[in-house]
């Protein structure tokens, strides 16, 4: 049985790589927070009585099932309504958070060059705009396994398909975000 601190130190843990991956999925910054929030909600309310070894797996599936559930409420809702705002394009205001690139420096702003730093910070930007664009079960495997380091049984578990299908996915995004990065020059 997880404690109180266990279950809040997961979900402090999870939370940045949760909002990325949610965002990732449904290109929105507030319902992305109110996915990520809902699925942290149904837990602790729900599964804090579970080891906390068993945490991460299941957090992973219920973000993934209240994701699936925002693009089912979408769907009904244009079925219903058109709103005027659905035809225009979404503004790309960029995804920088000061504090991530920080955290991520680890100190090591003092040694790396200004060029050097806005060369990393233009691949980050590259990588991360490749993928958003994959197809949606591609970037969900991608970044379970890739990201939040998930092994295979484990993602097909949290996506809800086979093993075989979660590999699949891995490669065909591998595949694409080579080709697409390296057209665009950053090298591996």
């Amino acid at each position: 049985m997880a404690s109180d601190k266990e279950l809040s130190d997961f979900l402090k843990s999870v939370e940045r790589r949760a909002f990325k991956r949610a965002v990732y999925a449904v290109r929105d910054d507030d319902a992305a927070l109110d996915i990520v929030q809902d699925s942290m909600i149904r837990l602790a309310e729900k599964y804090a009585d579970r080891p906390p070894a068993e945490l991460t797996l299941l957090f992973q599936r219920i973000l993934s099932n209240a994701t699936m559930d925002w693009f089912r409420r979408q769907k009904v809702r244009r079925a219903v309504m058109r709103n005027f705002s659905d035809f225009e394009s979404p503004g790309e205001d960029g995804d920088f958070d000061l504090l991530e690139t920080l955290a991520a420096a680890g100190g090591s702003l003092s040694v790396e060059s200004p060029a050097d730093s806005v060369s990393r910070a233009q691949t980050l930007q590259a990588i991360e705009a490749e993928v958003a664009r994959l197809p949606g079960r591609q970037r969900e495997a991608f970044i379970l396994r890739y990201w939040e380091e998930l092994d295979v049984a484990e993602t097909a578990l949290c996506m809800g398909c086979s093993e075989g299908s979660v590999k699949t996915h891995c490669s065909r995004a591998v595949h694409s975000l080579a080709q697409a990065l390296k057209a665009k020059g950053v090298q591996a």
